[in-house]
């Protein structure tokens, strides 16, 4: 049921309408550049080539984000799993130098790091503040480097880009530039949660950055865009790494309703274009599934069933669409603030949606001085009831929260 007045008829029927390009591919169009190897337990592994970089990396690989156990790290390495994603922000900047210490112990040649910061941003333009400055992005870069406690970086994504504008922001891509000529990055990346189709036309038309690390599943609605803009960013050469394939952990809010995540994985795994997916797993059974997709990713017709029947609930996946920015009178940057309730609700990452709420310069008061909340959420969130209730979680101490 949709959360704010629509009743299930009116909400499957626009939600279908952003739906008519729903896709699958029948099995003899996954074309991979795929090799297989056997590592411990057998476990077969599909490699792809992300783009020109020329690393090859199995089809998915670890997200670190939501975990801080370096047990699970090591394991995702003994696996055979190859690139580990993290953040400068990620764990509260203890999950880079987490994985500094579980890296250590091994050839520099047997891992790929990748890691990111956001710059200084307006939340509800999506453009960078005047702090956005080519040294504070240079001392982010050089932090990472110290955290990891490595002399170079595989990957460094410019984080979190939303708009055209942002992706060809100078200070960042000058950083970014000089640091990868110093040697201390081997190639830049770029990020972005939303607005996902012009930042990677951007990103390709700027034939600056070497890698684009976007979200991409089942449940968005804008899903042929950005595989039609994938296809443009792998055809130019630029290696296609996927987050956030899951579309938002639960199908149904408040409900032990999980997304499957065999059928999500494989949905995304379908399309050439991707080269590798960074699962975000945190426990051990998770990442044996994870692995287990490989051993045959085609989708099966129950499979596709139902992705098809899942794609219609409402969940907590924000579209980043933006139309609500617009219909709020406090400006508020909604679609960031339903990413927090994701990452409370979804991930249970308590910390990274405190330090995003944290990091949006909200008023003191936040929805409370509206009588009835203006805002219809394209999808069914009740976008007020969840900002009321995620907001509460910025003024718990932060030591209460592990």
């Amino acid at each position: 049921m949709a959360d704010n007045g629509m009743d299930r008829r009116d909400f499957m029927k626009s939600t279908a309408a952003g739906f008519g390009g729903f896709f699958f591919l029948s099995s003899n169009e996954i074309k991979p550049e795929e090799t297989t190897k056997k590592p411990l337990k057998e476990q077969k592994i599909i490699y792809r080539t992300l783009g020109k970089t020329g690393i090859k990396l199995p089809a998915i690989n670890m997200g670190v984000m939501n975990s801080s156990n370096p047990n699970l790290v090591r394991a995702a390495l003994n696996s055979g799993m190859v690139l580990l994603d993290t953040a400068t922000t990620y764990q509260r900047g203890t999950n880079e130098a987490m994985i500094g210490e579980v890296i250590k112990e091994r050839p520099r040649d047997s891992y790929v790091i990748a890691t990111k910061a956001h710059p200084p941003e307006n939340r509800s333009t999506g453009l960078y503040t005047k702090e956005a400055t080519e040294e504070d992005y240079q001392k982010k870069i050089d932090a990472s480097l110290k955290n990891l406690g490595l002399d170079y970086i595989d990957i460094y994504h410019h984080h979190g880009a939303s708009v055209r504008e942002s992706v060809l922001y100078e200070p960042v891509m000058k950083a970014l530039e000089k640091a990868k000529k110093a040697g201390k990055i081997r190639f830049i990346g770029i990020s972005t949660h939303k607005n996902e189709p012009e930042v990677i036309q951007a990103a390709v038309d700027s034939k600056f950055y070497d890698v684009i690390l976007t979200t991409y599943n089942f449940k968005q609605k804008h899903q042929v865009e950005i595989r039609e803009t994938i296809a443009k960013a792998a055809a130019a050469g630029m290696g296609v790494i996927v987050m956030k394939a899951m579309g938002g952990v639960q199908l149904q809010e408040r409900a032990e309703k999980p997304v499957e995540p065999v059928p999500a994985l494989k949905w995304v795994l379908q399309d050439s274009n991707v080269h590798t997916i960074i699962a975000g797993f945190t426990t051990f059974d998770q990442m044996n599934l994870d692995l287990s997709v490989m051993e045959n990713p085609t989708l099966t017709q129950s499979e596709k069933a139902h992705l098809q029947w899942a794609a219609f609930q409402t969940g907590l996946y924000c579209q980043g669409c933006g139309q609500c920015l617009m219909q709020c009178p406090e400006e508020l940057p909604i679609p960031d603030l339903m990413r927090a309730y994701m990452y409370v609700y979804g991930y249970r990452n308590l910390s990274h949606s405190q330090d995003l709420l944290l990091s949006l310069n909200l008023p003191p008061r936040v929805c409370g001085d509206c009588a009835e909340c203006p805002v219809k959420c394209s999808i069914g969130f009740n976008v007020s009831r969840k900002i009321q209730d995620v907001i509460r979680l910025r003024d718990v101490p932060a030591e209460f929260i592990a």
